[in-house]
């Protein structure tokens, strides 16, 4: 059976070198996709553990962000119900214990070409501030807590926007308990939807 469309394209990303000159730890480009995902999340690059596993998520941020949208590992590695694409596909390296930007070739080179055939997704999820600002532009606020404070204009839009689950982010949370109280709450909603999960339920 001939290739799709999508499927040669994601294996163009996979062989892609455009940073390799960039990137301290080597090319691994991690990202998943099907014309059948409902769900799309938009973060910003993997991390170092992303990079060995060279799995989405496959850390504490990852545990983190399962348990926002209410979903188990067997949904979340799903592609046909859920794309994960990040802003920069590889991981970019660190500075001062930190994870570098995600590398700014990296999405105007690819999501212009991968997102338009994502034909059947209802819902995406923009996490963190790289992705609001990719995503949102001139309608993203001026920082993050802006962003994701006026999630209601923006998901009217059908784009969600998150901070990062990172566990560096949990003095966030705490600091902004409406994240919790209030839009929580309807991302599970939104996601369960989306992905036809029974309320309550998960995968």
């Amino acid at each position: 059976m001939p290739l799709s469309k999508l499927d040669r394209l994601l294996a163009e990303i996979r062989a892609c070198q455009l940073c390799a000159a960039h990137l301290p730890h080597g090319v691994r480009p991690v990202l998943q996709a099907s014309a059948s995902s409902k769900l799309l999340i938009v973060s910003q690059a993997p991390g170092r553990k992303v990079h060995l596993s060279g799995v989405p998520f496959d850390d504490l941020s990852g545990e983190r962000l399962r348990e926002w949208l209410g979903v188990d590992k067997a949904a979340f590695y799903d592609a046909r119900r859920i794309a994960i694409v990040p802003m920069g596909f590889c991981f970019p390296g660190s500075a001062r214990g930190a994870d570098l930007p995600p590398r700014r070739e990296c999405a105007p080179a690819w999501h212009p070409r991968l997102l338009p055939l994502l034909k059947k997704v209802d819902l995406t999820l923009a996490i963190g501030r790289y992705a609001q600002v990719g995503l949102l532009g001139a309608q993203a606020g001026s920082n993050l807590t802006d962003t994701v404070r006026d999630w209601r204009t923006h998901l009217a839009r059908g784009v969600l926007p998150l901070p990062h689950p990172s566990p560096r982010n949990q003095l966030w949370t705490r600091r902004n308990p409406w994240f919790a109280e209030e839009l929580l709450p309807v991302l599970r909603e939104r996601v369960s939807l989306a992905l036809g999960i029974s309320r309550g339920g998960r995968g």
